[in-house]
């Protein structure tokens, strides 16, 4: 599995959604003698912690749309360069704070399209039919007839846009006749549930894109190229506050810390600036820092660090912080959209 994922790792460097490879030491120091590890970026929350702290509610919009594309953009590019990733579930999708994106790990399953080396590709719950059926068929020693293509790939992400969905873990449910029979009632189900808040027009875009991608005839299902495609992309979400707590970036914005009175008086508010910049770089260098007097934003602090294992450290500190004798309330804010200066008008 090393040489294999080292070598898909060297042919997809440089695409934005896809981990990067900085290079291959031994590890000498092993209980088993000496290992080859490689050296890959570190990244942070992963999708299937993402699930956990959504439990049951599902995910945002926001959310789900920035996988979502982050996702098809890599599968767009590993499948143009002839790559089956062959292991997409939520453990293998990652945050990356630095980048503001999720990023695809783990390619110690991926393999050249028409040149699949390994019977039992993909985990339970995301595993594509024919993916099933030819591991079916390999326990009783036999050769599938047809070959897994790329498209085992749209599955498994259909799968785990189903799940960011409806904030359920889906593997009973895609492993039932009543899936095997009618999966298309199912998910028309989970879109049409009291339970799920997000029911409106963009519900829908979304139910059909996920609908496309699992298609049981893996020659009907859409290509990665052919979802970004999807009118579903085109909506444009704002994040909720839960999204800004749990994706570090960064940036990160204080709530709850000026009253109206103190960003009237010039002199005071030139005061606190002043105190807030000094607590703020204990953590680290600020780079810039910004309280709008005038909505969206009147009152927030944004507060950019060099980097977000700065911004990180001071979202611990400040968090429940007494500040002027108010909580202090410390999230995340996406930098792409603090450099546009666009500020997201949702307070607590």
């Amino acid at each position: 599995g090393f040489r294999k994922e080292r070598a898909a790792l060297e042919q997809l460097r440089g695409h934005r959604n896809i981990v990067t490879l900085y290079g291959v030491f031994t590890n000498h120091y092993s209980a088993n003698g000496p290992s080859r590890c490689l050296l890959l970026e570190l990244l942070d929350i992963s999708v299937s912690e993402l699930l956990l702290h959504s439990s049951n509610q599902g995910c945002s919009m926001w959310m789900i749309q920035h996988c979502a594309r982050d996702v098809l953009e890599a599968l767009a590019f590993l499948h143009h360069k002839g790559y089956v990733h062959a292991d997409l579930k939520p453990r293998n999708i990652l945050w990356s704070a630095e980048e503001e994106c999720f990023k695809l790990i783990d390619f110690g399953l991926s393999f050249r399209e028409g040149n699949q080396d390994v019977k039992y590709i993909q985990t339970d719950g995301y595993r594509a039919p024919e993916a099933e059926l030819q591991n079916c068929l390999a326990q009783a020693g036999l050769q599938s007839e047809t070959e897994c293509t790329s498209a085992v790939d749209l599955w498994s992400l259909g799968i785990v846009l189903l799940e960011m969905f409806s904030g359920m873990k889906l593997k009973h449910t895609v492993q039932s006749q009543e899936w095997k029979t009618n999966s298309s009632a199912i998910i028309d189900r989970i879109f049409a549930s009291e339970g799920v808040v997000n029911s409106a027009i963009p519900a829908y875009h979304l139910r059909d894109l996920i609908k496309s991608m699992l298609h049981c005839d893996q020659g009907k299902r859409a290509s990665a190229e052919k979802a970004l495609c999807s009118p579903f992309f085109s909506i444009p979400f704002a994040p909720h506050i839960e999204d800004l707590v749990m994706l570090p970036t960064p940036v990160l914005r204080l709530l709850n810390v000026l009253s109206d009175a103190s960003l009237q008086c010039e002199e005071e508010y030139e005061d606190i600036l002043e105190d807030i910049r000094e607590e703020c770089q204990k953590y680290g260098p600020v780079v810039s820092l910004l309280i709008p007097k005038e909505n969206p934003g009147k009152g927030q602090v944004f507060v950019e660090y060099a980097n977000a294992g700065d911004s990180k450290a001071a979202q611990k500190m400040l968090t429940g912080k007494i500040f002027d004798g108010k909580f202090v309330v410390a999230t995340f804010y996406p930098l792409s959209a603090y450099k546009r200066g666009y500020l997201y008008q949702n307070l607590l």
